[in-house]
């Protein structure tokens, strides 16, 4: 409850910014990311869509879209906006991912797999691990010790990209093991958290 009176009150904030400011494509990308904690994903993607009318050359950095196109299964255009996204930061392990759950969702996880591209310097070991294992060349195992040697950002890493991983694999038990886990017990100051528990509540996990 107290989570989402804090979140209804920036969203208030925002609102109130753009009412004073509404040229201003940063306050629509950070109302947008409210709307999308908030789990109102279709009007956090027309708060991302207005920034990018109000500056085009954002268009690579709205990552944050995305993930929103995910949620409302608009699996092409989240494909394609992670592609975009990689041309100015070819070596985030994340977005390569996020490229792939789309793609999986969309054609297949082999079509996923055999077009996963390359990553070869994300520094956090977390993800390289992560990464290893969408490439199929490690074990959920391997992740999950990566997480645990690493602390708690770590630990919550290592859970949701499992939890998404094994949704891809339509292994939907275990995608609810990983995701409530890193949602309820490695709660982190940070947008992907925030992701986990949208992600649990949409899928109606307790």
């Amino acid at each position: 409850m107290f989570l989402s009176n804090s979140l209804e009150n920036q969203l208030k904030r925002w609102n109130e910014t753009i009412h004073n400011q509404p040229k201003n494509p940063n306050a629509y990308i950070r109302r947008g990311m409210v709307n999308f904690q908030l789990a109102n994903i279709d009007e956090s993607i027309q708060d991302f869509d207005m920034a990018e009318q109000l500056d085009a050359s954002l268009k690579p950095y709205l990552w944050q879209r995305g993930l929103s196109y995910y949620y409302v299964e608009r699996f092409a255009e989240g494909a394609q906006q992670f592609e975009i996204d990689l041309t100015v930061n070819t070596q985030d392990v994340e977005e390569t991912v996020w490229r792939y759950l789309c793609i999986a969702r969309l054609l297949g996880v082999e079509e996923a797999h055999s077009s996963l591209l390359t990553v070869t310097n994300d520094p956090r070991r977390v993800m390289q691990r992560v990464y290893d294992l969408y490439a199929g060349n490690c074990t959920s195992d391997d992740v999950l010790t990566v997480g645990q040697s690493e602390g708690i950002n770590e630990n919550f890493y290592s859970h949701l990209y499992l939890g998404l991983y094994y949704e891809a694999q339509n292994n939907l038990d275990l995608a609810q093991e990983y995701i409530v886990t890193a949602a309820d017990n490695y709660k982190i100051d940070d947008y992907m958290w925030y992701l986990a528990r949208v992600h649990k509540n949409l899928r109606g996990w307790s």
